[in-house]
């Protein structure tokens, strides 16, 4: 191996910092881009004075102060200049990227699903909250309840408790029986996670968690004032001052459509090697499918070493299998089925940057037709939010991607030629 390779990588999540580091311990130098201040991604959010988990640790302790690391931070991807030039807005200008490798660890974000109310100030995503509290948000004395489907959920509650909040519920939209299958198999096939629920479970001891439940509507005036829940053919109305409403993640593909590479099922398309349909870039962590920590680790390592020409290490590969099987199992049991459909009414606004009801989208017969009649999705945010959440109510596939990727200043965008 020699040290002139250089490996540029978009994203300080797990599976970047991991990247990053088997990189530089084979010898290659580093360009690592993120448009957070500090690294971590979500998932280890905060930097390395709030991180908890060991190997996030590490992967800092071999990057931070290595001559062979740049660490491009407050740096966002826009789009790109040419097939391998990234366009990058930095400290209020535009600066074009040059790379020859490049891996793609670009995470994910939330899925929104629209209901009553859901635009509303105190209304944020469950994995939003998380976030914002991480990020220094007093929520003490507050009340919060935290809705919707998936294992976010109990980690928004838990991280809600521990900073004083009053969380009122944890509101599931699955079935109990659905969930205790979902445990037993935990217990059997992956008991670090089964143990991993228990502990979020008995960190919100005191806190009711129903299941079988969904949102009817969030209601206030200028606020949030409260959320009504259905379960068992009954409503409860729950007073809070946030609301917490998260459906699961959605890989972020943006970058990867607009640099050409295959998109399928929601996510990048990689081979064994986590190569994708260039052969010049590689993806891995969430926006390669959603699995968690484990997989987002083992597959940045294991596309680190390809792009540099190596083979995976051998520790990786079982890692990722069992991780692959951990995420299969998450997405059969809290993929959202289509009772959460009956959410989103009539009147319901779908697209919050251009106020798009659910009864203007209704005659169109695809994204493009509706967003040509009604401007869905062609607000600041672009069809991040409202453009999953059309694909699950409607069945419209988002094929089109524009540059920029995220918003930009009018001198970023006058250096794309």
């Amino acid at each position: 191996m020699t040290t002139d390779k250089l490996l540029h990588i978009v994203g300080s999540g797990p599976a970047g910092l991991a990247a990053a580091q088997t990189a530089l311990d084979a010898g290659a130098r580093v360009c690592l881009i993120d448009d957070n201040h500090a690294p971590g991604g979500q998932i280890w959010r905060g930097g390395p004075a709030q991180w908890t988990d060991a190997r996030a640790q590490a992967f800092w302790k071999t990057l931070h102060g290595h001559p062979g690391f740049t660490h491009m931070q407050d740096a966002q991807v826009i789009g790109c200049v040419d097939a391998n030039t990234l366009l990058l807005e930095t400290e209020g200008r535009g600066v074009p990227v040059g790379f020859a490798r490049l891996v793609l660890c670009t995470g994910a974000r939330e899925l929104s699903l629209p209901f009553p109310g859901w635009t509303l100030p105190g209304v944020t995503g469950a994995g939003g909250l998380q976030a914002l509290i991480k990020g220094g948000m007093p929520v003490a004395g507050r009340r919060v309840v935290v809705a919707g489907s998936g294992p976010l959920l109990l980690a928004t509650a838990l991280t809600a408790v521990r900073a004083g909040a009053q969380v009122a519920a944890v509101v599931e939209h699955q079935p109990l029986s659905r969930l205790s299958a979902f445990g037993v198999k935990l217990l059997s096939r992956h008991r670090k996670k089964f143990l991993q629920a228990a502990s979020l479970f008995a960190g919100l001891r005191g806190v009711p968690y129903v299941t079988g439940a969904q949102i009817v509507a969030a209601r206030g005036d200028d606020m949030l004032r409260s959320v009504v829940v259905q379960a068992g053919g009954r409503q409860t109305e729950y007073a809070c001052d946030f609301l917490a409403a998260g459906f699961g993640l959605v890989p972020n593909t943006d970058l990867a459509r607009a640099l050409r590479c295959d998109v399928g099922d929601g996510a990048v398309r990689v081979d064994g090697l986590l190569k994708t349909s260039r052969a010049d870039i590689w993806a891995a962590g969430e926006c390669t499918g959603i699995g968690g920590v484990d997989k987002a680790v083992a597959e940045g390592r294991i596309a680190a070493l390809a792009a540099l020409g190596l083979r995976p290490a051998a520790r990786d590969i079982p890692v990722l299998r069992t991780a692959r099987a951990f995420a299969a199992l998450l997405a059969r049991t809290f993929a959202p089925d289509d009772a959460l459909r009956a959410m989103c009414q009539p009147d319901t606004i779908v697209c919050r940057c251009e106020d798009v009801p659910a009864a203007s989208l209704l005659p169109h017969r695809d994204w493009r037709e509706a967003k040509l009649a009604t401007r869905v999705g062609m607000g600041p945010c672009q069809g991040k939010t409202c453009g999953p959440a059309c694909e699950f109510l409607y069945g419209w596939p988002q094929h089109d991607v524009r540059i920029p990727i995220m918003p930009a200043s009018a001198r970023t965008l006058s250096q794309i030629e």
